[in-house]
């Protein structure tokens, strides 16, 4: 499934409308505070793909080094990230699941146990459109993994957008519901072992 194939590479993007507006920039160590406070968050997304198709789904973020994506039907999808790798469900494939280092995605900025993006090196990026803060980021080490962009609304930093371009040219959009913070997400539904599917 290319879509699924797609985010394992790195390339995933979310979007999500915002409404509020905020006068000046964040500062890149309020944004890294926020991005170390969310433990847990969960809420619907809408993927935009880079051949121009849409998936939708449920995501679940535990943080440190944890998410999973749940795609509906038609695609009925599962990607999961947990123990430094990730795996990409097709279960309309009869090929066995696909398996990558979580450190080669640029996701794994924002999954790291401690997020500091004044680290030098690693923001290429820092800019206010009048309404958003955008924040591009890289793994310093090995900028040849992509990067991520992100944009914040204020002004209490709120994830409303990331864009994720892999070392390969590749680039998906999701756009998020609201993210909803805080509660219990049990070990179990990030275990790369078992594709099992979160009771609703």
């Amino acid at each position: 499934m290319n879509v699924l194939k797609t985010f394992a590479l790195g390339a995933v993007v979310i979007i999500a409308t915002a409404t509020a507006s905020f006068a000046d920039k964040l500062p890149l160590n309020a944004i890294s505070q926020y991005l170390n406070g969310m433990t847990t968050a969960q809420g619907e997304f809408t993927q935009i793909n880079g051949d121009g198709t849409i998936s939708t789904g449920t995501i679940y973020i535990k943080r440190p080094g944890r998410v999973r994506f749940e795609y509906n039907p038609p695609d009925g999808g599962l990607v999961v990230a947990g123990s430094n790798t990730v795996v990409i469900y097709d279960r309309k494939s009869n090929q066995p699941p696909e398996t990558y280092p979580l450190a080669r995605t640029p996701l794994s900025i924002i999954l790291a146990r401690n997020v500091d993006l004044t680290r030098a090196k690693m923001v290429t990026g820092h800019s206010f459109d009048g309404t958003a803060t955008t924040v591009t980021a890289q793994d310093p080490e090995n900028p040849q993994y992509g990067n991520i962009q992100m944009k914040f609304t204020g002004p209490e930093p709120e994830l409303r957008q990331w864009i994720i371009n892999d070392g390969n040219g590749g680039q998906t959009t999701v756009v998020l519901g609201d993210l909803r913070k805080g509660g219990n997400l049990a070990n179990s539904l990030f275990d790369v072992g078992s594709p099992g599917q979160r009771s609703r």
